[in-house]
């Protein structure tokens, strides 16, 4: 994600830190746009208005600057203020403003938060902006599009976008003697890879690979790769399903082999910083983690591969996007600004001034050339396999329920299998609630 850090990236997961029944409460039903407006035309250059845009990643300012400075040589009149809010409080502040009517003219919304705003008519349809011409879903990935997409309706334009990669350790490998991670490797090869650097380098401290909490970047990927699921196409559980299980069962394995730190040693020391600092041969991170790689004692050797095959190849897809407040009291000028983030000129820019992937196909090259050396592609090559992170319209229910339960699955304090049908049982009384 740069989602915590950058755009929340970290548990982006488990969503906000707000409960799911504060979310709820907070958007207690529809107000506002939640069938579209009349027909969306350009404001007049002369238009005079004061929008708040609303994020979560201050690392990403500097782009955004960039971006109004371009767009005010159009509208010199639509005066732009930053509303910048650190990821721990933002969907506090948020949740605050949907309540009372007061959001942002124009904000972030990602994937787990996304449908609960949309079904309750805080966020204004896109529906004019695409008939327009104005904005074609067609220039961003198509799993990103969708995830956006609330019963036949877009509502947020992709503004970036993340997937998953292997980012090893060159020189680990090397001093265990075990081959690179290559593009056609499998499960077998992670679990032979890992294991193989465990036992050969365990007097230093060193784990060949790391499991973990995210499902972002761990377990939602091998449980794709597995054929399984989250979320059924009719909306209900896919942990009690063996496919989903196996992709769990990967994870429970390479920690009970050794080839993995602990769960208690993951709890005390996040995986990432594990391959920070040296002791991690393997790690299964975003395309957000160049940030953290770039000034790491570990640069010099790292490099990056596709996430290796289950039964098939896949990888999670996750993006912000840039929404209109349904009750904002300056839609047209929110609008103009909406379509002007959403042009391949702006995320060309804010490709080049920040570290994010821009979402609009075709800008991606100062992301690919930003790390010389590491094969950035790879992230960007996933797109084609690529699978929406899973999300519904209170992702934070079913989380919580992840977060609870599967530790002793991964631990092997339970049996995978009573684990996730206990977790299935869970997440279908929530998803039952929504």
């Amino acid at each position: 994600m740069q989602r915590m850090t950058t755009r929340g990236r970290a548990a982006l997961a488990l969503t906000a830190t707000v409960s799911a029944a504060a979310l709820l409460a907070a958007c207690s039903g529809p107000s506002g746009d939640t069938g579209g407006d009349a027909d969306y035309t350009p404001p007049a250059s002369d238009l005079k208005a004061e929008l708040t845009y609303a994020f979560w990643d201050a690392s990403q300012q500097p782009a955004i600057e960039a971006n109004l400075k371009d767009f005010n040589k159009e509208y010199p009149n639509i005066k732009v203020n930053l509303d910048v809010t650190p990821w721990g409080d933002y969907w506090t502040k948020i949740q605050t403003q949907a309540s009372s009517d007061t959001l942002p003219d124009l904000f972030w919304l990602n994937g787990p938060n996304f449908q609960l705003y949309a079904s309750n008519g805080k966020v204004a349809p896109l529906t004019p902006l695409v008939d327009g011409g104005y904005i074609d879903p067609a220039n961003y990935p198509s799993a990103l599009v969708d995830l956006y997409k609330l019963d036949g309706v877009q509502y947020g334009v992709p503004k970036d976008f993340d997937t998953i990669g292997l980012w090893y350790n060159k020189a680990i490998f090397a001093e265990a003697g075990v081959a690179e991670p290559s593009a056609d490797w499998t499960w077998d090869d992670l679990k032979k890879a890992g294991d193989e650097i465990s036992t050969k380098l365990k007097d230093q401290g060193i784990y060949g690979v790391a499991g973990g909490m995210d499902g972002q970047t761990t377990y939602y990927n091998t449980i794709f790769q597995a054929g399984g699921e989250v979320i059924t196409a009719d909306g209900t559980s896919g942990y009690d399903e063996p496919a989903t299980q196996a992709g769990i069962q990967l994870w429970t394995d390479l920690i009970a082999s050794g080839a993995s730190p602990s769960m208690q040693q993951l709890t005390d020391t996040p995986a990432d910083q594990w391959f920070t600092s040296g002791k991690l041969a393997m790690y299964y991170g975003g395309s957000w983690f160049r940030g953290a790689i770039g000034g790491s004692d570990v640069a010099a050797d790292v490099q990056v591969a596709p996430l290796p095959k289950g039964e098939k190849q896949a990888t999670v897809i996750h993006g912000v996007s840039n929404v209109v407040a349904a009750n904002s009291k300056n839609k047209q000028a929110a609008r103009a600004l909406q379509v002007f983030l959403a042009s391949k000129e702006a995320q060309q820019q804010q490709g080049e001034v920040g570290s994010i992937i821009p979402a609009f196909t075709g800008t991606q090259s100062s992301f690919v050339d930003s790390l010389p050396g590491v094969n950035l592609q790879v992230f960007l090559d996933a797109v084609d396999y690529a699978v929406p992170l899973p999300v519904s319209k209170n992702s934070a229910a079913w989380n919580a329920f992840e977060a609870e339960l599967l530790p002793d699955a991964f631990s092997g304090a339970r049996p995978v299998a009573d684990v996730t049908a206990e977790l299935a049982k869970q997440m279908n009384d929530a998803l039952a609630k929504e």
